[in-house]
């Protein structure tokens, strides 16, 4: 079919419907990805992320040197009105981001299929190399402050043509790619796949840099609707044939605008206003689609010696609490690590009991929720070994690993009556039995820093940072964790409104 064929048939219902959607989801992404980015505004383009290191920086806050400063420290507040839900939400927002793009990408899936089912594509694909001067002659034609006739338009000028193929084929499967590869699941289970992009911040530079070609994409594409042959257009856009009626076709395009702002405006009212409801709404879509596709994958890692970076950012505070201060001044010779619940034998072990188990030395990426990573060699237990030696009970399904860490002494934010509560985090007895699921007791050849976690903290390389439980004092096995704590599977998902699972 020529393209002055397909231009007479006009925009059938379903390319139209697609892109509205794309418009509804593309603006959840981004605002969400908005409240992400403003739990750590940094970028970088190495793993290390020193702050000195970061390429941009999107806050003014600068490190105080009389207390330890953590990551926490370097979040920002968004407002609602630019982020979604807005606030200080990181959890919430996360929620949003992933619900969003599961339906982008069904969206765009859809339409690519579409496209091609129906022949729609040559109006969108060039065929031949002639189109790149000529899409030249039309951004002279912009740039110099004139106007395309309406016979370069079948429908899209070369220009529109070439930049509308690379958004829909480049640049959104360059999103999704490098948006793949900040999962810290994928990124250990396949740690040459965030290579691809230089590394996991790499990845995490370029996914902003695609947001913001995306971001001047959408403003160009809606100035040039409305000043290049706005009637046209509209027509187009919205009833598919420029024989139709303007003004209707102004009435439905004002009417479908409102709705998608409404639709931004009661989205951060509602989150705000309703957050545990929010919480369980958009789980119930992307948690089984987490479970599915990330869950699964056991880690794979294995860094050099030289990959271990020269920074690790702090996140949290160590117990303040005296009964962890004596352990401390005495090298934890009486910690002990209690192991109970739905086992055959519950045992105390000592840090010395731990060290009669096999060793595991492995350099792994840590990935946390905010964004920053950073690379260390973690010595210690598998897990599987404590297992065996406690003997989990059949009905077992879950392990709580709860810490001498306080609420306060985690999130400072945290409510009142969650500032006294032990820190704890809950994971399935498969992500336990992952190989490379250990109690770690060395960093970088020597015992664990007090800041990072000591005398023990729980490594598991699929997840992000808050579910590997610092200053360990308890192990737990469970079957079911809804009435531990608010019931959410740990303290940031009872308070924070986290995801339990943490593979992305």
């Amino acid at each position: 079919m020529t393209h002055l064929a397909l231009a007479e048939l006009g925009f059938p219902l379903w390319l139209r419907l697609s892109h509205y959607i794309n418009l509804l989801f593309i603006g959840l992404l981004i605002r969400s990805g908005i409240q992400i980015l403003g739990a750590h505004p940094r970028l970088y383009w190495n793993s290390g992320c020193k702050p000195e290191s970061n390429w941009l920086k999107l806050t003014k806050r600068k490190a105080r040197k009389d207390r330890l400063w953590t990551s926490t420290d370097e979040e920002v507040s968004v407002s609602p009105l630019l982020a979604l839900p807005g606030k200080d939400n990181l959890g919430l927002g996360r929620h949003w981001h992933f619900f969003s793009v599961i339906f982008w990408i069904l969206n765009g899936i859809v339409y690519v299929v579409l496209l091609f089912a129906t022949g729609e594509w040559a109006r969108l694909i060039p065929t031949s190399w002639s189109i790149v001067p000529r899409a030249w002659e039309t951004f002279v034609t912009y740039i110099t402050l004139h106007i395309p006739p309406a016979s370069d338009f079948h429908p899209y000028d070369p220009l529109q043509q070439l930049t509308y193929a690379a958004v829909v084929f480049l640049l959104g499967p360059f999103l999704i790619a490098t948006g793949a590869a900040m999962s810290p699941a994928i990124e250990a289970r396949f740690p040459w796949y965030p290579r691809l992009f230089g590394n996991r911040q790499a990845a995490r530079s370029l996914h902003f840099l695609g947001l913001v070609a995306f971001i001047l994409f959408t403003i160009v594409h809606t100035l040039l609707v409305l000043i290049v042959h706005f009637q046209s257009n509209i027509r187009d856009i919205v009833l598919g044939s420029e024989k139709s009626s303007f003004t209707l076709a102004f009435t439905v395009a004002v009417i479908a605008l409102l709705f998608v702002l409404a639709v931004y405006a009661w989205t951060s009212w509602y989150t705000l206003r309703r957050k545990r409801r929010t919480q369980h709404a958009l789980g119930a879509i992307v948690n089984p689609t987490r479970r599915m596709l990330l869950q699964p994958l056991p880690s794979e890692q294995h860094y050099k010696a030289s990959d271990i970076t020269d920074y690790f950012w702090v996140n949290g505070r160590p117990p303040e609490e005296d009964e962890f201060k004596r352990l401390a001044q005495h090298n934890f010779a009486d910690w002990r690590l209690h192991v109970s619940g739905l086992v055959f034998n519950p045992v105390h072990l000592s840090l010395e009991d731990l060290r009669t188990f096999p060793k595991i030395s492995q350099i792994t990426m840590h990935n946390c929720i905010q964004g920053w990573t950073g690379i260390a060699e973690w010595g210690g237990v598998a897990m599987t070994e404590i297992l065996a030696l406690c003997g989990a009970q059949p009905e077992a399904n879950y392990v709580v690993f709860t810490s001498y860490q306080l609420g306060k002494q985690s999130y400072a934010d945290a409510p009142k009556e969650a500032q006294a509560r032990p820190y704890y985090e809950v994971l399935s007895m498969e992500q336990v039995k992952h190989p490379q699921t250990i109690l770690a007791y060395e960093m970088n050849g020597k015992p664990l820093p007090l800041q990072h976690g000591a005398p023990v903290r729980l490594r598991v390389e699929t997840q992000l940072g808050f579910k590997m439980v610092k200053y360990l004092r308890s192990i737990e096995l469970v079957a079911d964790y809804a009435t531990i704590g608010e019931g959410q599977g740990g303290f940031r998902e009872d308070v924070q409104f986290y995801s339990m699972g943490a593979e992305v």
